[in-house]
C-alpha cells in the first residue's frame, strides 16, 4: 500500500464491495498489439500484468465483486475478465454512466460501496459518481486531480494490485493472504 493512503482513503476503501475499472491504461499499459491472423486480417491483443491477475483472484476470494467498463471490444479482455471472475463486463462503451447505473441497480449497491480505477477523461464521469475514484500512476493530470487515491504504479504495471492490496488491508483481510502463502504464520 502506498504511503499516500491517508486515514480518509482507508475509510473509503473499507466500504468497497465492488471494484470497477477501465481497461486500457488500467489493466494494460494502453498498448495494442496487432498480429496477422490465419485469415490474413490483423488480430488485436493486449498484455496484462501477472501480479494484477493474482490480486484479482484475492479480490474475488474476499467477496469483493469486480468488473470493467471499456470503450473497446477485445477477446483478450473477455478472457482476462473470465480469469478474474469479474461479474460485470462491458466492452465497446464510451458512455459509461448508463452502464454504471445498470451495474448499481443489478448489484443493489450504494455508489459509496463502489470504487472505480481510471486513467483518462472518459473515466472521470464514473469516478465522480462512486464512493472511491482511483487514478493510475500514469493517468492524465486532470484525472489525478479528482481522484481520492492515485496509485504509485502505472496501469498494466501493478496499479490494480496496489488497489486490491489497499482494499484488503483497509478491510482487515490482508493477513489472510499473507497466511495463505505462509508469509506471516
Amino acid at each position: 500500500m502506498s504511503a499516500a493512503a491517508s486515514p480518509e482513503v482507508l475509510q473509503l476503501a473499507s466500504r468497497i464491495r465492488l471494484l470497477l475499472m477501465d481497461v486500457d491504461g488500467v489493466l494494460t499499459d494502453g498498448t495494442y498489439h496487432h498480429f496477422p491472423g490465419a485469415d490474413g486480417r490483423l488480430v488485436e491483443t493486449k498484455s496484462f500484468d501477472s501480479q494484477d491477475g493474482i490480486s484479482l483472484q484475492w479480490l474475488y476470494r474476499a467477496g469483493i465483486a469486480g468488473g470493467l467498463i471499456s470503450g473497446r471490444d477485445s477477446p483478450a479482455v473477455t478472457e482476462r475478465a473470465r480469469q478474474a471472475k469479474f461479474q460485470y463486463v462491458y466492452q465497446g462503451n464510451t458512455e459509461k454512466i448508463p452502464i454504471l447505473q445498470e451495474i448499481l441497480s443489478t448489484a443493489k449497491l450504494d455508489p459509496s460501496q463502489v470504487a472505480y480505477i481510471g486513467d483518462d477523461f472518459t473515466d472521470v464521469v464514473v469516478m465522480r459518481r462512486v464512493g472511491m475514484g482511483i487514478a493510475t500512476g500514469n493517468a492524465r493530470p486532470e484525472v489525478k486531480a479528482i481522484a481520492q487515491y492515485t496509485t504509485q504504479a502505472a496501469g498494466g504495471q501493478g496499479a490494480v494490485r496496489e488497489v486490491v492490496e489497499l482494499l484488503l488491508k483497509a478491510q482487515g483481510r490482508w493477513d489472510e493472504i499473507l497466511r495463505h502463502y505462509e508469509i506471516c504464520l
